[in-house]
């Protein structure tokens, strides 16, 4: 076998050919072998394991050590500069004189000029070492803490039992997933005379009037404090733990909250994870174990029809776009409906919520999205599911569609039938009758347990890792931190997508290292552009050190703002609001530069009300999006709209130069040539379509056909629609 020199020094041989080498034939590139006999070695030098091994002993991992190698090669076949002790290696090479090895310490210098990182990767992986996250909350360690597990299903009166203990104590913190849960407790804790703050990441209320702060503390589970002591500490909906984004939030509350008691609220699938982690910190669990308070029945018939809707029915939905259609169904058939999904505000969920649990309002049907399947209480007797597919985000931060989990199915359904509420017993069934065959199958199944907890990376570790690699953007620090970091199967590092975007968004904004990564943890939907570019903003006028005045605000949002017209002008107005709860949320870590959170949360309340009458006439302001844009394509398509894997449908909206009537009109054509056939199918499979949007889209095909809309003429053969049509005449 030949001789493997690697890394060591060039031998006398070389360095005496070295000698007679002629550097003009090297500038000149007259040498004695050919591009394709150097593209076959690099491609046999990228094969051996013996130089794999070398990279991985190196830092560079498989990814890494593809991506050098690329570069490796590119350089060699298109650089006119390579340098002369590598053109001897390769004229050696492809004489038979020398071995493909021979390349490896040219390769790792020219992969550390890439990769700076390779030259401090032992400091490196030190930093993003996470096998040992109950290290780095000395505090909590400092005692010994107790465990309970409150564990069962939705309407089994587990946080209750917490949350009393949370009463009764003399300090505590409630720590939950959502704004509107942890409000709630903020409310019934003083109601019970038990001084409590409120603390969300855009709001501070306290209970005194002088500011001073309260032994319990209501809290999103983001806001905890691991450096307080309480006497109790509850952490609701604990199966977040293995949220793909928010996860950690979990992780941090379970391992570092200083309590002597922590209650854990959550499903039973949890408990195996939980009791892990703690074994890791030397603490038992104690499992209590409760059931439902009230029965749930999955009915062996499907809705099939609005006209079969009854007093107490929420139909849940997992698009925004269903959610208008249906809504205007419903008005249609003079009954009144509520309507509830994740963009509203707050005060907008809680009013809409409010309206359909009114025994003296007309409002008795709900349509929502699994926005209510936590931090809503809601008189509900049947939960129709509408679709049983979801978009979801995998671990790789992809975007899929796919049936509801076990897990979501039993969250939403569970709202059903609350105990104490007027309906005894809970109901669950489907729109359509092809759907509920499977809900009852997933519906049966037992529940996934949760196998690993989030983590992610700390400002103190990006700034560290800042240190070693100070030309690195901040998109690119945490890309070397995910790939170095290393994990035990207890855990698993949380998609940083989102950061990611934002990170790569403000780059070209000279901040420093901390704030720049405050900016990027900014709690926004990225697919909102005017959220999106709001923020860039505010990011400019910092950088500038000029404050972000209320009056500046007002002139970017053009506030005042008027009553929407239609669907577009409310989804603005959710924008907006949006928007003043980032400011808000700035405010409370730069209160210098973002001076007048007061202002904006009085105009954020207007703001609210404004909505809350938009959505109380949302069908009439469908109607008129539909009036103005392409008829049967809706004027705004939400993002949440479950669209295909693999492709997105491009979105039909009235824009300055018109409304496009062709993709329209191709979609009606085709469910028109396939009727209920393989096309249709497919969409409904893949999530493009529900049932109740094909029949929409089937009917108004053919309504704009017999007007000639296209210049066409057709005949109404569409059994639905003349049904549909038939109803509407009467």
């Amino acid at each position: 076998m030949a001789k493997i020199p690697l890394l060591q020094s060039m031998s006398h041989d070389l360095w005496a050919r070295r000698m007679w080498f002629n550097f003009e034939q090297i500038k000149k590139k007259n040498y004695s072998f050919s591009s394709g006999e150097v593209l076959k070695s690099l491609n046999k030098f990228y094969k051996r394991k013996e130089i794999q091994r070398l990279g991985s002993e190196n830092g560079l991992d498989a990814r890494l050590f593809h991506q050098a190698f690329i570069s490796f090669r590119k350089y060699i076949m298109e650089s006119s500069s390579v340098s002369a002790d590598l053109h001897i290696i390769l004229n050696d090479i492809c004489c038979g004189a020398g071995h493909v090895d021979d390349l490896f310490p040219f390769f790792l210098r020219h992969a550390k000029q890439i990769f700076p990182m390779l030259d401090c990767m032992d400091d490196l992986r030190k930093i993003s070492d996470l096998r040992l996250p109950p290290n780095w909350y000395p505090d909590a360690r400092a005692i010994q803490r107790k465990i309970i597990f409150h564990a069962g299903p939705t309407n089994s009166g587990k946080t209750y039992h917490a949350i009393q203990r949370f009463l009764s104590a003399k300090s505590g913190i409630y720590c939950g997933p959502l704004k509107l849960l942890a409000h709630e407790i903020f409310q019934k804790s003083n109601d019970a005379n038990v001084p409590c703050d409120l603390v969300t990441g855009e709001e501070r209320v306290y209970a005194s009037e002088d500011a001073r702060q309260a032994p319990h503390i209501a809290c999103t589970i983001e806001m905890c404090s691991t450096n307080t002591p309480y006497e109790v500490a509850v952490i609701d909906e604990i199966q977040m733990i293995r949220d793909p984004s928010r996860g950690w939030a979990w992780t941090r509350a379970l391992l570092g909250l200083c309590a002597e008691e922590i209650h854990i609220c959550g499903e039973a699938a949890a408990i195996d994870l939980v009791t892990e982690l703690m074994y890791t910190t030397g603490e038992e669990v104690e499992v209590r174990n409760y059931k439902r308070l009230t029965p749930l029945t999955v009915l062996d018939y499907a809705l099939e029809s609005l006209d079969n809707l009854r007093p107490g029915d929420c139909i849940v939905c997992f698009s925004k776009n269903d959610i208008y259609s249906i809504s205007r169904q419903i008005e249609a058939r003079g009954l009144e409906c509520a309507v509830i999904y994740g963009s509203l505000p707050p005060g907008t969920k809680l009013e809409q919520a409010k309206k359909f649990n009114d025994p003296d309002d007309p409002c008795k049907i709900l349509v929502a999205t699994d926005a209510i399947g936590m931090g809503l209480n809601l008189c509900i007797k049947r939960i129709i599911f509408n679709s049983i597919v979801k978009p979801t985000v995998n671990e790789k931060g992809e975007k899929e569609i796919d049936s509801i989990t076990t897990s979501q199915a039993l969250q939403i359904a569970g709202r059903a039938g609350r105990y104490g509420s007027s309906f005894k017993q809970g109901e669950v069934t489907t729109m359509h009758r092809d759907d509920l065959v499977q809900l009852k199958e997933i519906l049966s199944e037992p529940v996934q347990p949760v196998k690993a907890a989030g983590l992610h990376p700390t400002p103190e570790q990006i700034e560290m890792f800042a240190y070693h690699l100070p030309d690195a953007t901040l998109s690119n620090l945490i890309d070397i931190f995910v790939s170095l970091s290393q994990v035990d199967g207890l855990y698993f590092v949380c998609n940083i997508d989102d950061f990611k975007f934002l990170a790569d968004m403000i780059q070209h904004i000279p901040l420093n290292l901390r704030s720049r990564y405050v900016f990027c943890t900014a709690p926004l939907n990225r697919k909102e552009p005017f959220v999106c570019t709001t923020l860039l903003k505010f990011a400019r006028q910092f950088s500038r050190n000029e404050p972000l005045t209320f009056d500046w605000l007002c002139r970017h949002t053009k506030w005042p703002l008027p009553a929407p017209k239609n669907i577009k002008e409310l989804v603005h107005l959710e924008a907006v609001h949006d928007v003043f709860d980032l400011y808000l949320w700035l405010s409370y870590r730069f209160m210098d530069m973002f001076p007048d959170a007061v202002l904006v949360r009085d105009i954020q309340k207007k703001l609210d009300n404004i909505i809350q009458v938009g959505v109380c006439n949302i069908t009439k302001l469908i109607r008129a999006s539909q009036s103005a844009a392409v008829p049967g394509i809706a004027e705004v398509l939400s993002e949440d709209f479950p669209l295909s894997r693999t492709k997105r449908v491009t979105r039909v909206i009235s824009d300055q130069h018109g409304a496009k009537a062709t993709e329209a009109l191709s979609i009606a054509e085709d469910l028109k040539s396939y009727g209920r056939g393989s096309l249709a199918n497919r969409l409904l499979r893949e999530g493009l379509l529900t049932q109740e949007m094909l029949r929409q889209l089937e009917s108004e095909w053919q309504d704009q056909h017999r007007n000639g809309r296209y210049g066409l003429g057709s005949k109404r053969d569409d059994w639905n629609s003349s049904k549909e049509t038939g109803k509407k005449k009467k």
